[in-house]
């Protein structure tokens, strides 16, 4: 008995749940075998979901009848040596009457040269496209030449089943044209985003009403340039509207940007928030600790860090139960070299009115592994580490590294004795990943013992972190 005599029935079964490889298409691997399995998989395209992965590599004019019925992904040829010919097929594919078979087009390699043809290939329908994806090579001249005018014809102002957008250090100031009849998305990512192609966080929050599907929203500056003019921001309370599906939020800019923006939106479903400001003296984030204090954050057993490192501070909150509930993330970073500065700025967004502050029982501090000597300053106050730690009123269990409890033991020597049990009143132990000397250890001394006369003994621990 051979499989030849198996039923069509049987064998589209057999097709479907024997795992069957191929380095590029795996539908290859059957179709070749002979003409009875062909006749098999392309009667049933979208079951097998069959795509052709088109690199460029002949013109469409050469590629089998057969296949250009099937839908086709435009990949990029970023690295091949003969990736300007390539290119020149691909945007010939955009330009062809199989266009409108197009499922997704990924341009990883988009220069300033290249991107006149590509917009005017884009000016029409493609109502079979569901991920476009964008992104410029030429990072050194993102806004000195390629700053293109995304037209209102682009996509023909069609694109029914589009779900997925990314665009990567492409200047589109105009983009919110298209997101407004871009209703179905499921991802938007906009990244990196040029100095030329800013747009306002009041266009971004109106392209933004109508994404009832929405669940991932990915988006972020290059530069502090994208600061919104004072004038703009409206006298009232703006309407807000709900993004039902947003369980996913990561942003990179200047907090002026992201307070207009999340004054206009409600995230019931949020779950992972991951922001990343740059450099400011004064953060006054009202917004933000609103959109945390309604989203799915509440009631977690937290893992809590605090990273230093030579570019930026950032906070981390995450399940204890990471392994299996992974999609929970909330993290808060700034943009700064300086660590004074990064103390004072991480104080400013954590203060005490950001929800779940004062709940958490846990803390971590430590520095980067790629720290330089000189971060360190010797002329820092350490009173900075008291006013960072200040807000973490049921805060039980604190860990940190060597240098950073150094820092942190002379400024608990500064609490005079009367008001030890005011600072860090849950405070039960402090785990030091190394052992002090003689005279770190006195630095802290008096403030234990005021704790222990108080009946709230602190108990230092000296090992690796745990």
């Amino acid at each position: 008995m051979t499989i030849d005599v198996l039923p069509d029935d049987v064998l589209v079964e057999i097709f479907l749940y024997v795992n069957i490889t191929h380095w590029d298409n795996p539908w290859h691997a059957l179709v070749h075998v002979c003409r009875r399995w062909r006749h098999i998989v392309f009667a049933l395209p979208r079951r097998f979901d069959l795509q052709l992965k088109y690199t460029g590599r002949r013109p469409m004019s050469e590629v089998p009848d057969a296949w250009l019925v099937l839908p086709v992904i435009l990949l990029p040829n970023q690295n091949h040596p003969k990736s300007d010919q390539r290119w020149d097929n691909r945007v010939a594919a955009l330009e062809s009457e199989y266009y409108n078979r197009i499922c997704r087009i990924q341009i990883d390699d988009m220069t300033n040269s290249r991107w006149e043809r590509f917009a005017a290939a884009m000016q029409k329908p493609f109502p079979e496209l569901t991920n476009l994806e964008v992104q410029q090579v030429d990072y050194e001249n993102r806004d000195k030449d390629l700053v293109p005018v995304l037209p209102d014809s682009f996509l023909g102002g069609s694109a029914p089943r589009l779900q997925r957008i990314s665009f990567r250090s492409i200047p589109l100031p105009s983009i919110p044209k298209l997101l407004l009849s871009a209703n179905g998305l499921v991802t938007l990512t906009l990244w990196d985003i040029p100095d030329s192609g800013y747009f306002s966080s009041d266009a971004m929050a109106t392209s933004l009403t109508a994404m009832t599907r929405l669940e991932t929203l990915i988006l972020g500056f290059h530069s502090p340039r994208s600061r919104p003019d004072p004038a703009s921001r409206p006298l009232s309370p703006p309407t807000r509207f709900v993004l039902p599906a947003l369980t996913t939020l990561i942003f990179e800019g200047v907090h002026e940007y992201l307070e207009v923006l999340l004054a206009r939106i409600d995230a019931p479903l949020l779950s992972c928030l991951c922001i990343t400001f740059f450099m400011d003296r004064n953060f006054d984030v009202p917004q933000l600790h609103r959109l945390i204090g309604q989203a799915e954050f509440k009631a977690l057993d937290h893992h809590t860090i605090v990273v230093i490192s030579d570019r930026e501070i950032r906070l981390s909150l995450s399940p204890k139960t990471w392994m299996v509930d992974h999609s929970r993330l909330l993290e808060l970073g700034i943009h700064c070299e300086e660590l004074d500065q990064q103390l004072s700025s991480l104080t400013q967004v954590c203060s005490p009115s950001f929800p779940l502050i004062s709940t958490l029982e846990e803390l971590k501090i430590q520095e980067d592994g790629d720290l330089s000597p000189s971060h360190w300053k010797d002329d820092m106050e350490d009173a900075q580490w008291l006013e960072l730690l200040e807000p973490f009123t049921g805060l039980k269990d604190l860990h940190l590294t060597d240098e950073i409890a150094r820092r942190v033991s002379g400024a608990l020597q500064e609490v005079p004795v009367e008001m030890a049990t005011e600072v860090l009143p849950a405070l039960r132990n402090i785990f030091v990943d190394e052992f002090w000397s003689h005279e770190d250890f006195e630095a802290i001394t008096p403030f234990l013992v005021a704790r222990r006369r108080s009946g709230y003994t602190v108990t230092v621990h000296h090992g690796r972190l745990t």
